[in-house]
Formats: structure tokens, C-alpha cells, sequence
């Protein structure tokens, strides 16, 4: 679980406490997400950690005992890897035979996880985006068959192989399914996003596959007017 991030929108809350260790509505949000992991059927969990990593990992020891499964920390105490590099750093604790899920710990949602899991499932595919439609400055592209082709990160778009005429531009909700396989398949190095890795694995013939989120419920709890919302959400489902 990607929970690394300094928080630097969020100042001066993140100046002492970990992004991850933010209350929303009176409950950190790494343990909302951890939550719901586990009602959606995820036995051991593993976080990765770099801003005040020693007061995250404190948490999470203390978080595992009452939520009754393992929660391993991989700490990029030296150096914030990104989505990808941290990924690549906490493979050992990752491999085993089931698909995982990765969740950013600061992305609170209602979408279904039980059948994000179930569709990578049947899929077969290597990774499995949540994603919905939306107007952000960043977005995945797909084509007609829902396989990733693409990456617009503020109008200025990389293809994987080529140009895919009439490919749709959506927004990724920050949780995917991904198969094992992918993470033996990793070759990029030091400090570098999961989108790289994606879009070279497409590149490649992999199957990078879009689920539709839609409807749900999304926060991204990283500026105080995010925050504000996520915890009237919160509170209003009874959270």
C-alpha cells in the first residue's frame, strides 16, 4: 500500500504526522483503507513508508493486532521511490501466488474491491486499473477492448506502441488488482513511477486492463479542502 508521500498540500498537518496517519472523521486514513481491504477478503498487507516511516510503522503494529492480520512496512527511509520504485522495493514481502491489491492509503472510496479482484480474475490480465470517467489533468488511455495504450499526463500524451485513434482518456482511481507475474517483470530501477512500468509492459503485449469504478464515492484526501470533503463523506456513510 503506497503510503509514502510527504504531504506537502497538506502543511502544516504533515510537519509532525505521516499523510497516512491523518484523521478523517476520527479515523486514520490508512486504517479506513486497510478496513476495507480486509472486508473485501485481503489476509496480510504490506505498507510502504517514508515520511516519519518510524511513526508509521509504530502504527501499524499496533493496527495489526486489532485488525487480526500481518501488516509489513518496507521503509524508503533515504529515498521517496514512487509508486514504482516503492513497488520494486517491497516485491519480497509481495510474492506469493494470488493477485494483491494495491491501494494508495490516501484515496478513500466505496468502489466495489470484491469485484475489482473477481474481473482481474477472470481476466486474466498482469494489472487491473480502477478507473472512471473524469476531467483531471492526468489520465490512462484505453482502447475499445478496455487494454491500457497510453498515459496523458497534462496534455502531453505517451503511447505505448503508437497513436490508438478514438482511445478514451480516464482517470485512475488509485487502486488496481495485479497478478504476481508483474512484479519478476519490473526492470525499471531507483526512483520511478508504476505508469513507466505499465506503459512498457503494454509496449510489450501485456495486458494492462481498465474496471470500471462508476458510480462510486472518491476522495483524495491531499489538500484541506479534499480533506474536509473526505470527512463529511465519512461521517455521512456512518464511518
Amino acid at each position: 500500500m503506497p503510503a509514502a508521500g510527504v504531504g506537502s498540500r497538506l502543511r502544516p498537518l504533515t510537519d509532525k504526522t505521516p499523510k497516512a496517519l491523518i484523521p478523517v472523521a476520527g479515523v486514520a486514513a490508512i486504517e479506513r483503507v486497510i478496513s476495507r481491504l480486509r472486508a473485501a477478503g485481503a489476509d496480510s498487507f504490506v505498507v510502504n513508508a517514508h515520511h516519519h516511516a518510524a511513526k508509521v510503522a509504530e502504527f501499524c503494529a499496533e493496527l495489526s493486532r486489532r485488525v487480526g492480520a500481518p501488516i509489513a512496512v518496507s521503509r524508503e527511509d533515504e529515498l521517496l521511490l514512487d509508486t514504482g520504485g516503492g513497488l520494486k522495493k517491497a516485491a519480497p514481502l509481495l510474492r506469493g501466488s494470488q493477485a494483491f491489491f494495491m491501494h494508495n492509503a490516501d484515496i478513500l472510496t466505496d468502489l466495489d474491491l470484491r469485484a475489482l479482484y473477481a474481473a482481474h480474475a477472470r481476466s486474466g490480465a498482469l494489472a487491473t486499473l480502477a478507473v472512471a470517467r473524469g476531467a483531471g489533468a492526468r489520465a490512462y488511455l484505453f482502447d475499445a477492448h478496455g487494454r491500457l495504450v497510453g498515459h496523458d499526463d497534462r496534455g502531453n500524451t505517451t503511447w505505448a506502441r503508437g497513436p490508438v485513434p478514438g482511445a478514451r482518456r480516464l482517470h485512475f482511481d488509485g487502486v488496481h488488482a495485479i497478478s504476481p507475474e508483474l512484479l519478476d517483470r519490473i526492470t525499471e530501477s531507483g526512483v520511478f513511477s508504476i505508469t513507466k512500468t505499465y506503459l512498457r509492459l503494454a509496449a510489450e503485449g501485456a495486458d494492462i486492463r481498465a474496471w470500471s469504478a462508476e458510480p462510486r464515492a472518491w476522495h483524495d484526501i491531499g489538500t484541506p479542502e479534499n480533506l474536509r470533503a473526505a470527512e463529511r463523506w465519512a461521517a455521512s456513510a456512518g464511518g
